[in-house]
């Protein structure tokens, strides 16, 4: 899943693509370069950020998704998933209805009532459940689990049951366990060194990780420097290579090539390692 932040504060990319045809022209390019799903997104949700109302969610989106889905299918990219990045019901279906196919909320449905979970149903297209503590405002202000992995995964199993509830197959319920989302480094260590056992859930698996300040922090450890959001590239494909031997399904990332290759020959040796126990 490729990104394009349609904010002027996203903490990695904001503001890189306020024209729509750059906007477009970017997302083309994570296409060429292997990005199954394009998630677009007019909110920034990084911490301390403050919401950001629908109609400027619109403003911000609706010319894109318009331009892209047909600039994608004339280019060969007719498979490529559109996904629309909010927690506001009428965003997200204006956003189906102008060409998107997926929704990815980070709210995991709490901030409409479920209403876009049950939008989501009635149009019979895939969503992301995401876990976070709180609000992006206030979601690192001292975050504290008794067992990190554990209240995640519950948390999230209850909102899978919510979305199978009104109506959506198990297939088509992403889970997140929201890294960085009201998660210290630690907590964030955890999930990740316990890939395996949200993929045991049984439901398709979302990570999204790219350029998260967690690398930062852990370079900042190691090498007394704290390397900004475009020099975390290395770690976020550390991340890519061990979630893809956990079996997560989908990765959230910027740079969707460098993503690719690391993928590419994770599995690749996995393959070959199995061939050879034959």
């Amino acid at each position: 899943m490729g990104i394009v932040n349609l904010t002027p504060d996203s903490f990695s990319d904001g503001n890189q693509f306020a024209d729509c045809r750059a906007a477009v022209d970017f997302a083309l390019q994570l296409a060429r370069h292997g990005a199954a799903i394009i998630d677009l997104g007019g909110e920034s949700t990084r911490p301390g950020s403050q919401r950001v109302l629908p109609d400027e969610q619109l403003r911000r989106v609706l010319p894109v998704l318009k331009a892209l889905r047909p600039a994608l299918d004339a280019a060969g990219f007719a498979h490529v998933l559109l996904s629309i990045d909010t927690t506001q019901p009428a965003v997200a279906q204006a956003a189906l209805d102008a060409g998107a196919g997926m929704l990815n909320d980070v709210s995991a449905g709490r901030d409409s009532a479920d209403a876009v979970i049950k939008l989501a149903a009635q149009r019979r297209v895939p969503i992301v459940l995401m876990h976070m503590l709180g609000s992006p405002a206030d979601m690192q202000a001292d975050p504290r689990y008794a067992d990190v992995v554990e209240e995640v995964l519950s948390f999230l199993h209850a909102r899978a049951q919510v979305a199978q509830s009104l109506g959506l197959p198990r297939e088509m319920i992403y889970l997140d366990p929201g890294i960085g989302f009201g998660k210290t480094l630690d907590h964030n260590l955890r999930i990740l060194s316990h890939l395996e056992r949200f993929v045991a859930s049984g439901f398709p698996i979302l990570l999204g990780v790219s350029r998260k300040s967690l690398f930062a922090r852990l370079t900042e450890q190691s090498l007394g420097i704290a390397p900004g959001p475009s020099d975390r590239l290395g770690g976020s494909c550390a991340v890519t290579a061990l979630a893809a031997l956990a079996g997560v399904s989908v990765l959230r990332v910027h740079d969707v090539l460098a993503h690719r290759q690391a993928l590419d020959i994770t599995l690749a040796v996995k393959k070959t390692q199995q061939q050879n126990r034959r």
